[in-house]
C-alpha cells in the first residue's frame, strides 16, 4: 500500500454552494473514480451543483457544519412589554439563499433575533440534483443534506414552516403570513422564483418541478414503472430530467418550439450533439413547435396539443417552461421591482431594496437589471447582506453576478459553458474540434476577444434501469 493510499480521506467543501467533495467517494459522474485524492483532480474539474472551479473548495471536517464562531457578539435581546420578542431579522424562504443568510448572519452575531419564515418544509437540499437523481440512484431521503429543524437549532432561529408569506406593511414593519403578523427590524426577501407556466397549460394536469415536494410526489407517481412522460421546453431542467426519467426506463417526448435543444443557452451544435448522445435513448425530441394545451383523454392518460393539429400522448405532462418571480410581496410594500428583468431591484453592494431595511437576493433579487438563476452568486450575496445588517462595509460590487459557469447535467452528454462576462448575443462560435472524444467550441467577439468556452464530453452511454425505480445509493 502507497503512503498516498494509507492516508486519511480527506473532504473539502465548495464554499459558493456547500458541497463536500469526499476522497474516498470522489466524484463518478464527471469521471473521478472512488479514492481520487483531491490534490490529483485535474484543474478544469468543476463542481457539480454550481460550476466553480477547484479553487473554490476548502478543507472540511463534520465538525465545521455545526459549528458557528461569531465574528461579533452581543449580549441577549430583552422581550419588549408585553412578552413579544424584540423584532429582529426576518428572513422570508428557507431555500439556499434564506439559509445562508441565516448561516451569514450568526457567523456576525450570536444574540440577534432571527426568524425564517417559508411555505416549504424548509429542508436544506440542492435544487440542481432533483434533474439527476433517479438516474444516479439517489433516493429521496437522501437529497436532504440537514433537516430544517436540525438547521434550525444549529443556527439559533426561530423557523415556521409550511407558513405563506401574504403581504408587507412597511409603515408598522409586519409581515402577514397564515400563521399571523410576524415584525421586523430588518427584512430579507429570499422567497427565489416559481415555475412560468404558460396560460395554455392547465396548471392541474402538469408538473412543474421547482422543489424536493413536488419532486418526491413526481417520484411516487413513477414508481410502479416504465411511464410515458411529455416534457414541455427543452432547455436546461428539460433536457436533463429527459435524460435522467429515459435512463430510468420511462419513454419520454420532449418539445420546444426551438428546433435544437438548448437553443437558448449553447449553440446549434452542441444540441446535435445531444440528439446524437440520446440516440439509443426512449427520447423523442420534437422542435420547432408550438404547444396549444393539454387535455386528459377518455380512454385515460393525456394528449399534449401543438398549433400544427398533432397530439402526443402521456401519462404525465412535465411544463419546464422557466422562471418568474412572484411579484406579491414586492407590490404589497411598494419595492422597485425592474419588470424586464424579473426581479425586485437590489442593490449591488448590499443587496438593499428601494426601502430601508428589506433586503433581496437569489432568483427573487435584480441586480444591475440582472436576475441570475445560478447558485453562484448566492453565498457572497448572503454575506453582503449580513454584512450591512450588522454594519460591515463590502466590496462596491458584493452582490452582482460574475459570468456563469453553466453546466448542463446531461449524463450522455455533460456540457460546460465557461464564460469571461455576462452573457450576451455578441460573437460568434468556431469549432475547435467535434469528435468521438465530444466537442469543444468557443465564442470571440469580433476583434477576437474570448467571451466563452464551451466543452461537451462524450460519455459512455449508461444502460437504462431496469424497473423504473432508484435504488438508495449506499451512504
Amino acid at each position: 500500500m502507497t503512503a498516498s493510499a494509507a492516508a486519511p480521506w480527506l473532504q473539502f467543501i465548495c464554499e459558493v454552494c456547500g458541497l463536500i467533495y469526499d476522497e474516498a467517494q470522489g466524484d463518478p459522474d464527471c469521471g473521478l473514480p472512488a479514492g481520487t485524492r483531491f490534490a490529483d483532480i485535474p484543474d478544469d474539474w468543476a463542481c457539480p451543483i454550481c460550476g466553480v472551479g477547484k479553487a473554490e473548495f476548502t478543507p472540511y471536517t463534520p465538525a465545521d457544519a455545526v459549528a458557528v464562531q461569531p465574528r461579533r457578539a452581543r449580549p441577549a435581546a430583552a422581550p419588549l412589554r408585553g412578552g413579544r420578542a424584540e423584532a429582529g431579522v426576518l428572513i422570508v424562504g428557507a431555500g439556499r439563499a434564506g439559509w445562508q443568510v441565516a448561516q451569514a448572519l450568526r457567523e456576525r452575531d450570536a444574540a440577534v433575533p432571527i426568524t425564517v419564515v417559508c411555505a416549504c418544509a424548509g429542508d436544506v437540499y440542492d435544487k440542481p440534483q432533483l434533474s439527476v437523481a433517479v438516474a444516479r440512484g439517489t433516493a429521496i431521503e437522501g437529497l436532504v443534506r440537514e433537516s430544517a429543524s436540525t438547521a434550525a437549532r444549529r443556527l439559533n432561529v426561530r423557523l415556521l414552516h409550511t407558513t405563506a408569506a401574504v403581504r408587507l406593511d412597511t409603515a408598522t414593519r409586519t409581515l402577514r403570513t397564515t400563521r399571523g403578523p410576524l415584525r421586523w427590524r430588518h427584512l430579507v426577501l429570499a422567497h427565489g422564483a416559481e415555475p412560468a407556466l404558460p396560460a395554455v397549460l392547465p396548471p392541474a394536469l402538469v408538473w412543474r418541478i421547482n422543489d424536493l415536494a413536488t419532486y418526491t410526489r413526481l417520484r411516487a407517481a413513477l414508481a410502479s414503472g416504465p411511464q410515458r412522460i411529455a416534457i414541455i421546453g427543452a432547455g436546461m431542467v428539460g433536457c436533463e430530467l429527459a435524460n435522467d426519467l429515459a435512463l430510468a426506463g420511462h419513454s419520454l417526448t420532449l418539445l420546444d418550439a426551438q428546433t435544437r435543444p438548448l437553443s437558448a443557452q449553447l449553440p446549434a451544435a452542441a444540441g446535435a450533439r445531444l440528439l446524437q448522445a440520446w440516440a439509443d435513448l426512449p427520447i423523442r425530441f420534437i422542435g420547432g413547435v408550438e404547444v396549444t394545451g393539454v387535455t386528459r383523454q377518455p380512454e385515460g392518460g393525456l394528449a399534449v396539443l401543438t398549433v400544427c393539429g398533432a397530439e402526443h400522448a402521456a401519462d404525465h405532462v412535465i411544463a419546464a417552461t422557466g422562471l418568474r418571480t412572484p411579484g406579491r410581496l414586492a407590490r404589497s410594500a411598494g419595492l422597485a421591482f425592474d419588470s424586464g428583468a424579473g426581479g425586485i431591484n437590489a442593490d449591488a453592494a448590499t443587496g438593499a431594496t428601494s426601502h430601508p431595511g428589506i433586503y433581496a437576493l437569489g432568483d427573487c433579487a435584480a441586480v444591475d437589471g440582472r436576475v441570475s438563476r445560478y447558485i453562484e452568486p448566492i453565498a457572497r450575496q448572503a454575506r453582503a447582506i449580513a454584512d450591512a445588517i450588522v454594519g460591515i462595509a463590502t466590496a462596491p460590487a458584493a452582490v452582482a453576478a460574475l459570468p456563469p459557469l453553466l453546466r448542463v447535467k446531461t449524463s450522455s452528454l455533460p456540457m460546460t459553458l465557461t464564460a469571461t462576462r455576462p452573457p450576451t448575443d455578441e460573437g460568434h462560435w468556431v469549432t475547435d474540434s467535434d469528435d468521438a472524444q465530444g466537442l469543444r467550441m468557443r465564442r470571440l467577439a469580433a476583434d477576437g476577444t474570448l467571451l466563452a468556452t464551451l466543452v461537451a464530453s462524450a460519455a459512455t452511454p449508461a444502460a437504462p434501469l431496469a424497473t423504473g425505480r432508484a435504488t438508495p445509493t449506499a451512504r
